[in-house]
């Protein structure tokens, strides 16, 4: 998409050289742009997460237990897996800006269908139209990544990549936070539809001041070698195994600390809802500054960011099982969030720059498809051990998880 470079190594990419759209649109175009996909990713995430938050009360509404409740969050990251390398491959080969517009009407349909079957009580359609707007996650995700990376110049790459992931944890806390309230007010059903105002704003802003991004820019689309490369690069398996660790961590304790916190410690379930939104709301600065460290600090080394989060996280989202007070429980989630999104927030950079930029695109997809097959598992096997062993040993075990990422994060190479 756009103008990129060929390089003959496969395992190691050049920057994408940039266009003519890139050196002529001015900052504020550019910090627009990226605001504007910012802000379709935040409506995006606040409705996908919101049923976290409301888990008692989906649970009573429609009689099925945690591991069941737990796949209205799973199922729109089991989606986002299965069509995240189609929607890359494609997004290669087409206008990934008309993508983004398309994905956003694809939300507006998720939602009102969601507030529908969840108003009669019908599990099996809510979930199908959570699958609906798992896929328009993902396209808005991939494209998103991508046209922002090319907006932008080299040296600021990883710090807009991070400005814009830095929209899940806004979303996730948006939706962990007012997810109770809604509820209280509109009921439950309505968290389904509440968000996508947000889409709306975003993508007036981000469709004028993306003109000329996003197509292929008149160049042959890659080739299946080209694409067999990404496969093949050993750098691209590790910083996907990196996210599938990081997802699996956010997305676990996104998942249950607000039923542990009300279950356990006995807190009303809209404190817990706010209570559980510092771990996500954290990642707003966790995101945006780990590309900021990794560009100026670290002269564009992505390793010793993605070391210090796992090293990081291993002690801190064990602990959140240790503390019973609410101060304490506030202190190690915001910390504990700090850490595992450090990783999330440079990830997707990080694989793009490991592969010829043709394919880029594709990279952003694959690196989307294991990080969130982390999110997908993570969920439903935190209800799984939950269930059988307790709070206290889930909470361990995702622990002892992210000690792996210290193993995969070590072994991982630099771009370049």
């Amino acid at each position: 998409m756009g103008e990129r470079s060929l390089v003959t190594d496969s395992s190691v990419a050049e920057s994408p050289t940039p266009t003519n759209e890139t050196t002529t649109r001015s900052a504020r175009e550019r910090w627009t742009l990226v605001v504007g996909a910012s802000l379709v990713s935040v409506a995006l995430s606040a409705y996908e997460i919101a049923p976290a938050s409301i888990t008692p009360l989906v649970r009573e509404s429609l009689g099925i237990g945690a591991s069941t409740a737990g796949l209205l969050v799973s199922v729109m990251f089991g989606a986002a897996v299965v069509a995240s390398l189609p929607a890359g491959a494609v997004l290669d080969r087409t206008d990934s800006r008309a993508a983004i517009a398309v994905a956003v009407g694809g939300l507006f349909v998720a939602g009102a269908w969601g507030w529908l079957a969840a108003e009669r009580g019908a599990y099996l359609s809510l979930l199908a139209s959570r699958v609906l707007g798992g896929l328009a996650y993902v396209v808005v995700w991939n494209a998103g990544i991508d046209i922002v990376s090319q907006a932008v110049e080299d040296a600021s790459r990883a710090t807009a990549v991070g400005v814009f992931t830095a929209s899940g944890p806004i979303g996730f806390a948006l939706g962990q936070s007012s997810g109770p309230a809604i509820a209280a007010t509109a009921g439950w059903p309505a968290v389904f539809v509440t968000f996508s105002g947000f889409a709306l704003v975003g993508l007036v802003l981000f469709w004028p001041t993306s003109r000329g991004l996003g197509g292929v820019g008149g160049q042959s689309p890659p080739t299946l070698r080209e694409f067999a490369d990404v496969f093949a690069n050993r750098g691209v398996w590790l910083v996907a195994g990196l996210g599938f660790l990081g997802y699996a961590l956010y997305l676990f304790v996104n998942s249950w600390a607000p039923s542990y916190l009300t279950a356990e410690i006995g807190l009303p379930l809209g404190v817990s809802g706010l209570v559980v939104a510092a771990f996500p709301a954290v990642g707003v600065l966790s995101r945006v500054s780990s590309g900021l460290v990794s560009d100026r600090l670290f002269d564009g080394r992505r390793r010793p960011v993605v070391l210090a989060s796992f090293v990081a996280a291993a002690p801190l989202v064990a602990g959140v099982a240790v503390f019973d007070s609410v101060i304490g429980l506030v202190v190690v989630l915001f910390a504990a969030g700090f850490a595992v999104q450090l990783t999330l927030g440079l990830s997707f950079a990080y694989v793009g720059e490991l592969v010829d930029a043709r394919v880029a695109a594709t990279a952003v997809a694959f690196q989307t498809a294991v990080g969130l097959g982390g999110a997908f598992v993570a969920p439903i096997a935190g209800g799984a051990v939950i269930e059988a062993s307790g709070y206290t040993i889930a909470f361990l075990a995702a622990g002892v998880l992210a000690l792996a990422g210290v193993v995969l994060a070590w072994r991982a190479p630099e771009p370049g």
